[in-house]
C-alpha cells in the first residue's frame, strides 16, 4: 500500500506541472528520485515552478473570476430590465433612453457583484484543484496550501483597490447619469433645481427655494430659506424655517420666522412657532435635485459631512456611508479566504453546484449582516464605524478561523 501512494504522489506531482506548464506534455521524464536529488537543482528548480505555479493558478482564479462577474452582470440587467420595462414602455422610452440607462448602470453592478464574484470564483478555482488531484500534488512537493493561496488573495487584493477607485471616479457620474436618463429623460420630472456648494436651489411656482439639507428618508428639509417672488421677479416675502417635514400630504415647518417686504415700508417681521406652509412641491420633487449618497465619491461625501457638522446638523447615516464606501471594497480578499477554506476542508471537495450553493449562502449571509450592521448605525445604535464595519469583522474572524484550520 505504501510503494503504491507514492507512486500516486509521483504521478500527480508530474501531472500538475503538466498543467502549470512546468513540463511539456509528452516529453521523456526523468525518474522522480534523480530530478530531485542534488540540493542545489531542488532549489532553483522549485522557485522556477513556483513561479509558474503561481501564474497558472491566478490564471485559472482570473478566468473564473471573469466568467462569473459576466454572468453576474447579465443576471443583474435582467432582472433589472423586467422590473422597469413597465415604467419605460408606460412613458414610451425610446431603444437608445433604456440601453443608456443600463449601461451607465453597469459599473454600479460590478462595484456591487465583484465580491461576490470573487468568493465563487475562490471556491470553483479551488474546487477544481481539489478535484483533480493537484492539491495533493503541491503536498507532495513540500507547497503549503497557505502559498498556494498567494495568488488567489493577490488578485482579491487588486479587486479590492478595484472596487475603491471605481466608487470614486466613475461610478459616482455614471449612477448621475443613469438616474438623470431614468426621472427626466424618460419619467418627464421637471428639473427645476440644483445642488450646488452642497446646498440644494430649487425654481418653484411661488419662488426660490434653498435647502441646506434634505432627509430623503423622512422627508424632512433642514435649513429652508424660501424667496416669495412676484411676476416682475421682486422679492416680496421671505421665509426661513429650521425645519420642516411633509406630514399628511403637507408641508409642516418649525421654528419660523417670516419677512414681509410692503412696497415702499419697512419689513415686517413675524415668529412662529410651527405652521403649515401651503407649497405645491412634494418631496419626490426635491429628490430628483437632491445627490444620493451614491452618487458622491468619497472624498466628497467627507466634505459635505464637514460642511453638515459645522452648521450643527446631525450627520450620523452620512459618517456611516462614508465609513461604508471603505469598508465594503475590502470585503473581497475576506470572502477569498473564506472561499479557499471551504472549498481546501479535504481533498476531495464537492462539484461546481455544491461550490455554487456555498457561495450564495455565504454572500446573503454577508449582505444581511452588513445591511443589518449599516442599519444599526444610521439609527445612532451602534458608532458609524463600528456599524460599517460590523460584518467584515465578523466575517473577517470566520475566515481566519477557518484559514488556520487548514490541513497544509
Amino acid at each position: 500500500m505504501g510503494p503504491q501512494c507514492d507512486f500516486c504522489r509521483r504521478r500527480n506531482s508530474v501531472l500538475l506541472l503538466c498543467r502549470a506548464g512546468a513540463i511539456p506534455l509528452g516529453a521523456p521524464q526523468p525518474p522522480f528520485d534523480r530530478r530531485f536529488t542534488a540540493r542545489r537543482r531542488r532549489d532553483k528548480g522549485k522557485k522556477s515552478i513556483m513561479k509558474i505555479l503561481y501564474r497558472y493558478l491566478a490564471y485559472e482564479f482570473t478566468r473564473n473570476l471573469i466568467f462569473i462577474t459576466l454572468c453576474l452582470i447579465s443576471l443583474y440587467l435582467i432582472i433589472d430590465f423586467f422590473e422597469k420595462i413597465r415604467m419605460f414602455l408606460s412613458n414610451h422610452a425610446t431603444v437608445q433612453q433604456m440601453t443608456a440607462h443600463f449601461l451607465f448602470r453597469i459599473p454600479m453592478i460590478l462595484s456591487q457583484m465583484l465580491p461576490a464574484a470573487v468568493l465563487l470564483a475562490s471556491l470553483m478555482t479551488c474546487g477544481y484543484l481539489s478535484r483533480h488531484s493537484e492539491i495533493v500534488a503541491m503536498k507532495a512537493n513540500g507547497i503549503s496550501l497557505y502559498r498556494a493561496s498567494l495568488p488567489i488573495l493577490f488578485v482579491a487584493a487588486s479587486i479590492c483597490l478595484l472596487v475603491f477607485l471605481l466608487n470614486e471616479w466613475i461610478t459616482p457620474y455614471t449612477n448621475e447619469r443613469s438616474e438623470y436618463i431614468r426621472l427626466i429623460e424618460v419619467q418627464k420630472r421637471r428639473s427645476m433645481g440644483t445642488f450646488k456648494q452642497d446646498q440644494i436651489w430649487y425654481r418653484g411656482q411661488k419662488g426660490i427655494y434653498n435647502i441646506k439639507l434634505f432627509d430623503t428618508q423622512r422627508n424632512k428639509l433642514h435649513g429652508v430659506v424660501i424667496y416669495y417672488l412676484d411676476q416682475e421677479m421682486r422679492l416680496n416675502m421671505r421665509l426661513d424655517a429650521e425645519w420642516g417635514e411633509w406630514k399628511d400630504e403637507r408641508w409642516l415647518f418649525h421654528n419660523i420666522l417670516l419677512t414681509r417686504f410692503p412696497a415702499g415700508e419697512f419689513p415686517v417681521l413675524e415668529k412662529m412657532t410651527e405652521n403649515v406652509i401651503d407649497l405645491p412641491e412634494k418631496p419626490e420633487d426635491f429628490k430628483v435635485v437632491q445627490k444620493d449618497v451614491e452618487t458622491m465619491a468619497y472624498f466628497e461625501l467627507k466634505r459635505y459631512i464637514g460642511k453638515l457638522r459645522s452648521e450643527g446638523y446631525d450627520a450620523t447615516r452620512y459618517v456611516v456611508d462614508l465609513h461604508g464606501k471603505t469598508a465594503f471594497p475590502l470585503v473581497s480578499i475576506i470572502l477569498a479566504v473564506i472561499g479557499i477554506s471551504f472549498s481546501l476542508r479535504s481533498e476531495r471537495s464537492g462539484g461546481i453546484a455544491q461550490g455554487i450553493g456555498v457561495g450564495l449562502v455565504i454572500g446573503f449571509s454577508y449582505w444581511l449582516v452588513y445591511a443589518f450592521g449599516m442599519s444599526l448605525g444610521r439609527s445612532s445604535t451602534l458608532p458609524p464605524a463600528v456599524a460599517a464595519w460590523f460584518g467584515n469583522i465578523i466575517f473577517g474572524l470566520i475566515s481566519i478561523w477557518l484559514f488556520l484550520r487548514l490541513k497544509t
